[in-house]
């Protein structure tokens, strides 16, 4: 099973200007063995397992982050996610706040001063497969929001596609 990368699924609901008009976005898609999984439980079998590298290197930047007076999750977010029995739109799923959840969507991100950013990860149907797309959309509100962008893709992309490959290795999804 291989990550693919693909366009913003039309069945989302991520607003087609936003996507259009962001800085940045990308997708990538892989297969669903597991059908019957709820989107949350999609969302925490990509994303509640970060490498500990990983992990070290979001505390460094949370940190730097949160000096210069960016809102960033704390070291304790970062080492211990919290997985609950119900989320609604306003809380906090991992890291970052709901913006959107449905059945088969859930949208979470965060505004800040140099970026807004919305993470989608939907469970798509393609006749009798399942599958699940996860889209990153990035606007910058400023130059030092360019110079962030800039510097972090080529580690998005690295470490978005090494999860997704992961989460299916694992066989969590």
């Amino acid at each position: 099973m291989d990550v693919t990368e693909c366009d913003v699924p039309t069945g989302s609901v991520l607003d087609r200007a936003l996507v259009e008009n962001s800085d940045y976005h990308d997708s990538y898609r892989v297969r669903l063995s597991h059908r019957d999984l709820g989107i949350v439980d999609i969302f925490f079998r990509i994303f509640a397992h970060l490498p500990f590298p990983a992990k070290l290197i979001l505390i460094v930047r949370n940190s730097f982050a949160s000096l210069i007076g960016l809102e960033a999750p704390s070291a304790s977010e970062v080492l211990h996610v919290e997985i609950r029995e119900h989320y609604a739109v306003g809380d906090k799923i991992g890291v970052w706040p709901i913006y959107f959840l449905g059945e088969n969507e859930l949208v979470a991100g965060r505004d800040n001063k140099h970026m807004d950013f919305r993470l989608s990860v939907l469970k798509v149907f393609d006749g009798g497969a399942a599958s699940v797309v996860v889209t990153t959309v990035c606007t910058v509100r400023n130059r030092f929001g360019r110079y962030y962008l800039r510097t972090i893709v080529p580690f998005h992309r690295r470490g978005l596609q090494r999860l997704l490959a992961n989460a299916v290795a694992g066989d969590r999804l």
